[in-house]
This record gives structure tokens, C-alpha cells and sequence, in this order.
């Protein structure tokens, strides 16, 4: 795309920028000649996670550690720079829903201290807001069209799941089902409020499930499933199947949802747009177990209850990113767990000691 050169030399704030997504869209921006300035708390890993796995570097002039919801901060910053990617979030599914508070202050009054800064500065051209396919919930009404499927894809998936997964089209009735999916919800509603009256320039990407290296797991979350059952087979642990490991998921490589990310920043067609992040294709948990079974023959399954707020799940309608972007993912769920696989094997100390201990001796 043409448009990528204006990136050339141009600053970008990206908040929440120290974390998995964070740091891969700041490595994207690099490399097509822009300049990211991350700002970040680092509080969701260890530090060693942050250095050793996603690569950061705390001496580095262009990282803030920072929060937020520090208005004074995020002005500052936001007054230097051409683009915004606002990504910075409380993001784990149960934690949100166990401190609905704190998702709230960074989710909410977060996002609402950006969007100041923004409306304050003549200098941002465009601000990409970070959102997730949290907010489509189950998809009780959901926009099938988009999704222009073929017959045989439809007799494919009907013969998968016996059933006809749900296809998220950007026009879909939202429903969300959690905590964090209302407060994603919120800031997305938000930020058209905010910014179309202002007339600057947004672009909203709704993220679907985000995988692959350097991903970690943190304790108490369901989320992250390809480096939850990547690292509890390399233990010898069984793969725990919440509710039977029927729900539907639509996986995206993190290299590819950092690519998406960038070209939303400078797209002509991805102003003022809401815009899925995804690869278009239904994969279930089960089968996300299975293919990491063909790379650690000897891991089990067991079947556990279904936490709350995990959805059911859908698929990416993908037209209107095809369309607005000009660009698809690349990466394929078999390819992208196949790299994951080999990286944990080569990085075995991406496995925190929480997790070590519950492995048999």
C-alpha cells in the first residue's frame, strides 16, 4: 500500500505498548521507517517477561513507564505525535470480571484521558482505537451476509460443528457478555462520539484471538489458548477443555494483527470505519488442542466447566478488511502453532515457575 510511506519518519504513541501486541506493533512500525513511542505500565508479567520475551528496553528514551489514566502524561506524549494507537488495556477476560473496578480505570477512565489528549492536540492526524470481538458476544443476531460464505464452506463448517458457527460482520448486533467486553464496547462508542464531532480521524479494529510467540500465560486466565495448552503439553499436563472445547474462536497471528494495526493508521478507506481484525476462518478450541497434539504426541485431554464470560464464540467477517485495508492475514492457525510449538521448544523459560510446579515429577 502506497500509503505506508507517510509513516516514513512519523511519530507514533502507541499505549500499552511494553505488551505482546504492543511491542509487535512497535517492532511493524520501525520497520516501515516510523518512529513508536510506547507507553506502558508493566505490570501484567514479571519484569523478566517484559525483557527477555517481548524485548523491552527500559533505558530505552522512547518507552515511558507510565499509566494511562495519568492525564498530565498521556497530554504530554499525545502533543509530540502524529498517530495514536490506543491498545493499552486491562485485557484478561477473568480478571476483569474479578475486579471489575480496575477494569473500569484503565478501560474506561483510560480511554477517556486519551481521547482528551487527542481532542486537545492539532497534531494527531488519526487514532486507532483497540477494540476486541468480545464485544459480538454469542452472536444471538449476527450479520450473515458479510460473510458471504460458499455453499461448500458452509456444508464444510455445518459438518465440522454441526451446526453453522457464527460469522461476525462488522454490523452485527453487539451483545456483549463480560465485563472487559463492555468497557471495549464503551470505548468504541466513545471514541466516534468524541472524535467525529472534532472531525479527527479514527479508526476502530476489533481484534479477534491474538496468538503466537513471545506469548505467555498469566495465572488465573483462560485466555491465550495456544500458549496455555502450548506450555501445559510440554509439561506433561493435560489440555484442559472448558466446557468440552466446543466453543468457536477465529485465531490471528500476532504479526499479523500488528501489520493489520499499522495499515488501519493510514488507509484512506479505514476513516472513521470500525474494522475486524481476524483471518475469516472458525477453528474450535478442540481442534486448537489437537494441533498442538501433533507436536507433543503425548498430551491428554480432560474436560473442565466453562468459566463465566467465555462466549461461544464465532469467526471474522473479513470482506470489509479485505476491502478498506487492502490486505489479509498470512499466517495460518497450522502454520502459526507450528512456529509457536518450535519457539516454546527453544524458549522452555517462557513456562513460568507457577506452572512448573503443578507438573508431575
Amino acid at each position: 500500500m502506497p500509503e505506508m510511506d507517510e509513516l516514513d519518519s512519523r511519530t507514533v504513541l502507541i499505549t500499552g505498548g511494553g505488551g505482546l501486541i504492543g511491542s509487535r506493533i512497535a517492532a511493524h512500525l520501525r520497520a516501515v521507517g516510523a518512529r513508536p513511542v510506547s507507553l506502558c505500565r508493566m505490570d501484567a508479567y514479571p519484569q523478566r517477561v517484559y525483557r527477555d520475551l517481548f524485548g523491552i528496553n527500559r533505558d530505552d528514551p522512547d518507552f515511558v513507564l507510565g499509566d494511562v489514566s495519568d492525564a498530565a502524561l498521556v497530554r504530554r506524549l499525545v502533543a509530540d505525535c502524529d498517530y495514536v494507537i490506543h491498545a493499552a488495556a486491562l485485557a484478561d477476560v477473568a480478571a476483569c470480571t474479578e475486579g471489575p473496578m480496575a477494569a473500569i480505570t484503565t478501560n474506561i477512565v483510560g480511554t477517556q484521558t486519551v481521547l482528551e489528549a487527542v481532542a486537545a492536540c492539532e497534531r494527531v492526524r488519526r487514532l486507532c482505537y483497540v477494540s476486541s470481538a468480545s464485544v459480538y458476544g454469542n452472536g444471538i443476531q449476527h450479520d450473515r451476509p458479510a460473510c458471504a460464505e460458499t455453499r461448500s464452506m458452509r456444508l464444510l463448517l455445518e459438518a465440522i460443528y454441526g451446526r453453522m458457527p457464527p460469522c461476525f460482520g462488522e454490523g452485527a448486533v453487539l451483545q456483549p457478555l463480560s465485563v472487559y467486553a463492555n468497557t471495549k464496547l464503551w470505548g468504541e462508542f466513545q471514541t466516534a462520539l468524541t472524535l467525529t464531532q472534532l472531525g479527527i480521524s479514527y479508526t476502530i479494529v476489533r481484534y479477534f484471538s491474538v496468538y503466537g510467540e513471545p506469548q505467555t500465560v498469566k495465572r488465573g486466565s483462560h485466555s491465550w489458548v495456544v500458549a496455555w495448552f502450548a506450555a501445559r503439553a510440554a509439561l506433561g499436563l493435560p489440555l484442559q477443555l472448558n466446557g468440552g472445547g466446543n466453543q468457536v474462536r477465529d485465531l490471528i497471528h500476532v504479526d499479523d494483527v500488528a501489520r493489520g494495526t499499522v495499515r488501519s493508521l493510514v488507509a484512506p478507506r479505514a476513516h472513521n470505519e470500525t474494522i475486524n481484525l481476524g483471518s475469516g476462518r472458525a477453528t474450535t478450541i478442540r481442534a486448537v488442542a489437537q494441533l498442538i497434539q501433533r507436536h507433543y504426541p503425548g498430551a491428554e485431554f480432560t474436560e473442565t466447566p466453562m468459566p463465566p464470560g467465555d462466549p461461544q464464540g464465532g469467526y471474522a467477517a473479513v470482506a470489509r478488511m479485505q476491502h478498506v485495508l487492502g490486505w489479509r492475514p498470512t499466517i495460518t492457525v497450522e502454520d502459526g502453532i507450528a512456529r509457536y510449538a518450535a519457539w516454546l521448544k527453544r524458549t522452555p523459560h517462557a513456562i513460568p515457575d507457577w506452572l512448573r510446579q503443578a507438573a508431575p515429577s
